[in-house]
C-alpha cells in the first residue's frame, strides 16, 4: 500500500504538469517520490530572467504535515540562499509552525521563483548579498550571478565540480521549460516500465549533468 506522502506527491506532480508553469520543472529521482530534482528560471522582466537554477527537494513520510528540505545545487548570490549549503531560507520552509498543509510542490517552486527577485532582507542568511543589495542595488544586479556550489558537496551531491557560468549556461539551458514540458506530455509516461527507467535516467543526469548533456 502506498503511503499518504506518496499519494500526495503523485497529486502534486499531476498538478505541476497540468499547470505547466513557465520557467519551472520538477521530476522525482527515486521511485518512492521522496527525492526530487527541480529547475527554475528567474521571472521575466527581472535580471534573473534567463538564468536557470537546479535544486533538490527532499520529502519525508510526514509530508505534507511538515515541509521538505530544499537546496540549490547551483547557488545564486542571494540574501535568502545559504552560500555554503545552498539551502533555501523561506519562513514556511524553515519554521514548521508557518508551514501550511495546503502548500504543494507547485507552490514551493513558485515561491522560490518569486524569492529570487523579491528577497526578504529582515533575516538574511547571506549577509554579504543583503548588505550589497541595501547599499547599492545596481552593484548587486551587476554582480556575476553564475552558479556557486556547496563547500561541503557530499552533504548534497557527490562528484559535482565547480564550473564557469558559460559552461553552466550551455549545460542547463538545454533543459528549459519548453523542452521538459514535451517530455511530460509524452504518452510514454503512462507506461510503468518507462517511469522506472525515467527515474533512473533523471537521477544519473542530476549527478552528471555535463556528461548527459553530451549524449543528447
Amino acid at each position: 500500500m502506498y503511503s499518504r506522502a506518496y499519494l500526495l506527491l503523485e497529486r502534486d506532480f499531476q498538478e505541476l504538469k497540468e499547470n505547466n508553469f513557465k520557467g519551472i520543472t520538477a521530476f522525482p529521482i527515486c521511485e518512492d517520490l521522496m527525492e526530487w530534482g527541480a529547475d527554475i528560471e528567474g521571472l521575466q522582466n527581472t535580471f534573473w530572467h534567463g538564468l536557470f537554477f537546479q535544486l533538490t527537494i527532499n520529502f519525508t513520510s510526514q509530508y505534507n504535515c511538515v515541509p521538505p528540505v530544499v537546496k540549490f545545487l547551483t547557488i545564486p548570490f542571494h540574501p535568502n540562499v545559504d552560500q555554503n549549503t545552498g539551502r533555501a531560507c523561506i519562513d514556511f520552509l524553515d519554521d514548521p509552525n508557518k508551514w501550511n498543509t495546503s502548500y504543494t510542490l507547485s507552490s514551493i517552486l513558485l515561491a522560490l521563483q518569486v524569492m529570487l527577485s523579491n528577497p526578504e532582507l529582515e533575516n538574511p542568511v547571506n549577509l554579504e548579498a543583503a548588505q550589497m543589495l541595501i547599499k547599492d542595488e545596481s552593484l548587486y544586479t551587476m554582480r556575476d550571478n553564475g552558479p556557486e556550489f556547496p563547500k561541503d558537496p557530499d552533504k548534497i551531491i557527490r562528484s559535482i565540480k565547480e564550473i564557469s557560468f558559460n559552461d553552466y549556461y550551455k549545460t542547463w539551458s538545454t533543459i528549459a521549460t519548453s523542452k521538459a514540458t514535451e517530455h511530460y506530455r509524452s504518452s510514454l509516461l503512462e507506461d510503468p516500465d518507462f517511469i522506472v527507467e525515467y527515474y533512473k535516467w533523471k537521477k544519473a543526469e542530476l549527478k552528471h549533468p555535463k556528461e548527459w548533456n553530451l549524449k543528447q
